[in-house]
């Protein structure tokens, strides 16, 4: 998940490879190799129940509500005025039949918290999630801040004692020097790059949980038989690696105990890298055989949280690097760009955005780091310890930039798209099936400036399944509730 700024440095440093139609992996209904199929379902143009304006184009029979439209100034329950730039977020069981959403907010630079003190980690960062109660129509009932003062909060993952880990996307601190935006960090006040874990239904103690690592944090998915976080960094323009963090209650650390205690995931564990067993440093962000499977291992991260000699000294791009580099000089394997992930019956599904370029020009971090490619989707078999890639996309018309990815009750992936273009919401069945779920057609309020590219991020849906939430990630976002028959569509 990037601003869009940076989101067009990437597209125009990164030539659109060809890549391979792979087949999906062998959990799902397909057998393994099989070619998948596309499916261009016709979408109709459907009017928003908020105000009547077509916002979105989804199949025949389904409906849909915005809010928190921040193109129009919001304020929250408690005083809060919305920040923009809607990304990642969770869906919980709320009271009688409504659900509670916890919504990250990706904004960058220093600048004030936006929520209250009690909320805030930094007082001098703009970035937080907010938590909203709605019905499955749509409707808001209650909203405010939840965790406020951290940076680039960007996707994170749903824990299943009724809590969202959210995940910053940088290394920004007052111990480093600037990111890509070149705005001095000096105003911050601690270093960045962090996830904190928010309540579904209360206020997060602004602490991070320091031992899963300092690096450009994506999104997390939890293992609830293992105990184990597994997590994916968007490292941009430079190798990005897949991680799991062990809990401290965890049996590997001491016998008798497993788990996160108390209803908390606990600082202070191991933070792991993963690694294909007889191929060190291998390089995954290239285009893959059909079927493509790996066995891994992890390597240990000797020191996953660091505090720098101060940005005089360390650059931004060191500070990114400064972890994977450790993973990486034990042959750990490098992505391009990893994004969303999801848990589900012991698999954990991620997406490699500019995953699948050719293999010539994927040979290394930094200029040939991107993968020159439209994307690929992973399964990592936690029990087996074995990695599958379940698709690749043959081209930016077939899939383009997966990113935000959620799963479906009857086990279809629901897949944002992160482009310059068109953006779709895409499903991938357990057939290996790539369909249309939805399509931005978003004008801004003058009626006139298309937002068409206006990237969608933070699928998930309402724990019963019927209401499925997305927002529209922009310095302009929102919310939208959607619902229908999913069955009748795949979904």
């Amino acid at each position: 998940m990037v601003e869009v700024n940076r989101r067009t440095l990437l597209r125009g440093a990164a030539a659109v490879g060809a890549g391979l139609a792979a087949g999906p992996f062998t959990g799902f209904l397909a057998p393994a190799g099989a070619e998948p199929v596309e499916q261009r379902r016709e979408l109709l143009a459907v009017p928003d129940l908020r105000d009547g304006q077509v916002r979105l184009h989804l199949p025949e029979g389904f409906t849909y509500r915005s809010f928190h439209d921040t193109e129009y100034a919001v304020t929250l329950d408690d005083g809060t005025v919305l920040p923009g730039r809607h990304d990642g977020m969770g869906a919980f069981h709320g009271s009688d039949n409504s659900y509670l959403l916890v919504r990250n907010h990706e904004v960058n630079g220093p600048g004030a918290a936006f929520g209250p003190a009690g909320t805030v980690y930094d007082q001098a960062a703009r970035g937080g999630t907010t938590t909203v109660e709605v019905t499955g129509d749509g409707q808001v009932l209650r909203s405010y801040t939840s965790i406020s003062g951290t940076q680039n909060n960007c996707s994170g993952g749903i824990m299943p004692w009724g809590a969202w880990i959210t995940c910053e996307e940088t290394v920004n601190g007052p111990d480093v020097g600037p990111d890509f935006t070149g705005v001095s960090n000096a105003p911050l006040t601690k270093p960045h790059g962090f996830i904190f874990e928010v309540p579904a239904d209360g206020l997060a103690e602004p602490q991070p949980i320091r031992s899963a690592g300092r690096f450009s944090h994506e999104s997390v998915a939890y293992d609830p038989r293992e105990g184990i976080l597994y997590l994916t960094e968007d490292n941009f323009g430079f190798a990005s690696g897949f991680y799991r963090y062990v809990p401290p209650q965890h049996p590997e650390h001491g016998p008798g105990v497993g788990g996160p205690t108390h209803q908390r995931l606990a600082d202070g564990g191991r933070l792991q890298m993963l690694k294909v067993k007889g191929q060190p440093n291998a390089n995954l962000a290239a285009a893959q055989p059909a079927g493509a499977t790996y066995n891994v291992e992890w390597v240990d991260i000797d020191d996953p949280a660091p505090t720098f000699a101060g940005p005089a000294t360390t650059t931004n791009s060191d500070a990114l690097c400064y972890v994977g580099n450790q993973g990486r000089a034990q042959g750990a394997a490098w992505f391009s760009r990893l994004e969303g992930s999801a848990y589900d019956r012991g698999v954990v599904y991620f997406t490699a955005t500019q995953g699948g370029g050719p293999a010539e020009t994927s040979v290394g971090p930094i200029a040939d780091g991107f993968g020159n490619g439209s994307g690929q989707i992973w399964a990592y078999h936690t029990a087996e310890k074995v990695l599958r890639l379940a698709y690749e996309s043959p081209g930016p018309q077939t899939l383009d930039f997966p990113d935000n990815v959620t799963v479906s009750p009857r086990g279809t992936l629901v897949v944002c798209e992160d482009n310059i273009n068109d953006n779709y919401l895409r499903g991938l069945t357990r057939g290996g099936q790539l369909f249309d779920i939805a399509l931005n057609r978003l004008f801004s309020k003058d009626g006139v400036t298309k937002r068409w590219d206006d990237e969608f991020a933070g699928s998930t849906f309402s724990p019963d399944g019927r209401t499925l939430f997305v927002n529209i990630q922009a310095s302009r976002g929102m919310t939208f509730a959607i619902w229908g028959d999913w069955g009748r569509i795949g979904v």
